[in-house]
């Protein structure tokens, strides 16, 4: 799929980034998700207004263009976005299976306003015993027989 960008998206994305502050959802962030030159996803920021640490504007248009396609992955879609992805949201682009990500705002911009993801960054970095948050193994035998059954499982829907 060719894909080129459009300012037209790259605009909506900034409008719902300000529509987040001036309504008190969240932070300053938007982002819609496009598919054959139409919207079919858009999110703003509402992490303060739904109290959930994982309503960015990527991971709220994902979550409703997901469930516009009725599919969990996005294939063949672009993403525009007000602000560069943060660690999370980056991750989520990746598991949707987005294929471009277009951005305004770099997280050294974000980093200005008090946004900043370095600090995760950093952490992914280490070995899970070095982490600021204990990252503990704890050993449950019935926790890989699940995983078996889940491979052994002839009819599961892979993703």
């Amino acid at each position: 799929m060719e894909h080129s960008f459009n300012d037209t998206f790259m605009k909506r994305a900034v409008e719902l980034s300000e529509m987040a502050i001036d309504s008190n959802k969240g932070g300053p962030f938007g982002a819609v998700i496009v598919k054959d030159g139409t919207i079919i996803g858009e999110g703003c920021n509402m992490v303060t207004s739904t109290n959930d640490p994982t309503a960015h504007a990527e991971m709220v248009a994902i979550r409703n263009a997901c469930s516009a396609e009725s599919a969990f992955h996005l294939e063949g879609c672009e993403i525009y976005t007000s602000c560069e992805p943060c660690p999370m949201c980056l991750s989520a682009i990746y598991w949707a299976h987005i294929d471009i990500i277009y951005y305004a705002n770099s997280h050294k911009d974000a980093e200005f306003i008090d946004f900043s993801d370095s600090f995760i960054y950093r952490e992914v970095r280490l070995k899970p015993g070095e982490r600021s948050i204990p990252m503990i193994p704890a050993e449950n035998r019935d926790a890989i027989k699940v995983f078996m059954k889940w491979k052994e499982k002839e009819d599961k829907i892979p993703y």
